[in-house]
């Protein structure tokens, strides 16, 4: 399979002519273990090389499976090196900086293997020589016997008809020697294994042919080979046709990530020069980077503002609104001549009698549908929410059982009630106190788009701490603030506080006696507390009972009637807590105002 016919190679060193290689006539086997043995500068390693295709001869011929290599071109000696010749060297030859795998798989970038292919020959040649285990070690972690074994891995890889080995126990203890030796002369069974050396003992004991070299000359060889003609296989027979056809070649996706990883070996010189040559591009990038976020903080800004105060059109126009709008109006200067030296009259009574008495309506079912078509609305508009007058009449019990209202006005009126306060004196009452204090305990949160329950201006703004964000209109979040506090009035109207410890404090206040209230041993529940609580949402028609005299009993109104609604779940609808939710560290502002959160699928649900 492979013939060298008087080879001769001379060097050319000053005006010197060097004789390295005079006369070398060698015919090797298909497989056989050859040792090449003599001493320095005999010319071992020129042969080695000019077998390898690493070097050309001057003289003489190389036939290859019966082919003269004279006429061979570069690329014809480096697809004959890629696909029948396997390296191993003294100093292993490893990429410090790959794996063992990746330095083993390198082999194959120049066939034009596919990644997959590539990995899974790389692993099996590393389990051949007993490193199966190691795939993922660098060169460093690995002892000189361990980083032979990887390069001869890698010089099998490519299943080569021919193993070149220069010295590959030289750099090595005996016993290493001999582990070394044994694979060597395991894969000479079937393959070609030439291997260069200057220790006889190995030699003598291994190998299956040892040729000596002395002065560039061959002095001696125990098992010549005359060049009877052997039967070789289809494979073999075809390799010289395979090595012109099969041209080496590589991706370019390998290509980058081999120049990726040559460029990271030396990261300081790769830093400098990327960095001198890219100072025009960092100050672009840096100038587009500030634009860019000084951008996003505005938008974020506006949209959380616009998330806390949205703009509102309402139903119809109210006292405050009125009142405000005329107050706009008359704080601007009338332009008109007045003479100086009097005191003038501006017209005010009327106007405002009069605002206040006209009250203006919008057709919001047209301006829906406006809002609905508009191509300009959709544009600009980061979300449109539609809120209905739909009641939120939630009820929970507080710790001694007593059924309460969750409406912070509702249950307000409750307690002047109970205080002794007459029924209409405590609903205004109720009213004043609530829309002053603007107490407000369920609150509706943003719908999201494209059909999401929540907006991503609510989930940005809040951090879950326990739970989940809700899933379904029965669900429902706790809205705690940054030290996750709850006030007072909001812990009653949950029922984690008894209803008649607010009474108490109520008529405290009003006749000015003192409580002892613990201010310096805070109450607290543990978010398993809270988890899972259920409310019960009552939907205002079924707050009546129909009778036989054709009239309608208001079943709130006893604590009987309020019972059978809180129990039967055909007329209330469970509503569960199922997070906790409080204001993120970041964000610039909160939403919601409420301490528990629903979605508009409650809405729907209310309103269905």
């Amino acid at each position: 399979m492979l013939e060298l016919k008087n080879i001769v190679k001379r060097y050319g060193t000053g005006g010197d002519v060097v004789t390295a290689l005079d006369g070398v006539s060698l015919a090797f086997r298909e497989n056989e273990f050859v040792s090449i043995l003599g001493p320095s500068g005999c010319g071992k390693t020129t042969l080695l090389n000019i077998i390898g295709g690493l070097d050309q001869y001057t003289d003489g011929d190389l036939v290859i499976n019966g082919r003269s290599t004279k006429n061979y071109t570069d690329r014809d000696f480096d697809t004959y090196r890629n696909h029948s010749i396997g390296f191993v060297f003294q100093s292993y030859n490893l990429i410090p900086h790959q794996s063992v795998l990746s330095n083993v798989e390198l082999a194959l970038t120049l066939s034009g293997v596919s990644r997959a292919e590539r990995r899974r020959r790389a692993a099996d040649a590393l389990r051949r020589v007993g490193l199966g285990d190691q795939l993922k070690k660098k060169p460093n972690q690995m002892s000189g016997g361990q980083m032979q074994r990887v390069a001869i891995a890698r010089a099998l890889v490519n299943d080569p008809d021919i193993l070149l080995a220069d010295e590959p126990t030289g750099a090595l203890d005996s016993e290493t020697s001999v582990q070394i030796m044994d694979i060597l002369r395991e894969i000479s069974k079937d393959k070609l294994v030439i291997m260069v050396t200057h220790n006889p003992e190995l030699a003598a004991e291994y190998s299956t042919r040892i040729i000596k070299v002395l002065d560039g000359r061959v002095t001696d060889d125990s098992a010549p080979f005359n060049g009877e003609v052997e039967p070789l296989s289809k494979e073999k027979a075809d390799a010289p046709k395979k090595h012109r056809e099969k041209k080496t070649s590589m991706s370019f996706f390998t290509a980058l990530a081999l120049s990726f990883n040559n460029l990271m070996t030396k990261k300081a010189r790769t830093f400098m020069t990327s960095f001198a040559g890219s100072i025009g591009i960092i100050g672009i990038a840096l100038i587009l980077s500030v634009s860019t976020g000084v951008n996003v903080y505005i938008n974020q800004v506006q949209e959380d503002t616009l998330s806390s105060y949205p703009l509102t059109i309402t139903a119809e126009s109210d006292m405050v609104s009125m009142l405000a709008n005329f107050m706009g109006r008359q704080a601007e200067e009338i332009e008109r001549e007045n003479e100086d030296g009097y005191v003038y009259s501006r017209n005010v009574m009327y106007d405002m009698m009069s605002s206040m008495s006209t009250k203006e309506t919008n057709n919001l079912k047209d301006f829906k549908k406006f809002l609905d078509t508009s191509e300009e609305v959709a544009k600009y508009a980061s979300l449109v929410k539609y809120g209905y007058a739909s009641s939120m009449s939630v009820y929970a019990k507080d710790p001694s059982g007593k059924i309460i209202s969750g409406d912070m006005n509702e249950l307000m009126t409750d307690v002047y009630s109970d205080m002794g306060v007459e029924s209409g004196a405590a609903s205004s009452y109720s009213s004043a106190f609530t829309s002053m204090s603007s107490f407000t305990v369920w609150q509706e949160m943003l719908p999201g788009e494209n059909g999401e329950l929540i907006s991503s201006a609510i989930t940005d703004q809040y951090e879950v701490i326990r739970g989940d964000w809700p899933k379904s209109y029965d669900e429902a979040v706790l809205v705690v603030s940054a030290n996750n506090e709850l006030s007072d009035y909001v812990l009653y109207s949950l029922g984690l506080k008894p209803y008649e410890e607010m009474v108490d404090i109520m008529k405290a206040a009003m006749v000015g006696e003192e409580l002892d209230l613990n201010e310096e041993e805070y109450e607290r529940w543990s978010f398993e507390d809270m988890m899972g609580r259920e409310y019960r949402l009552v939907h205002a028609a079924d707050k009546f009972q129909h009778q036989a005299d054709g009239t309608y009993v208001d079943l709130t109104a006893t604590e009987t009637g309020m019972s059978y609604l809180f129990t039967n779940d055909e007329l209330s609808t469970p509503v569960k807590i199922v997070g906790i939710i409080r204001p993120a560290e970041d964000a610039s502002a909160a939403t919601l105002t409420g301490a528990i959160a629903y979605t508009s699928a409650l809405t729907d649900h209310i309103i269905d």
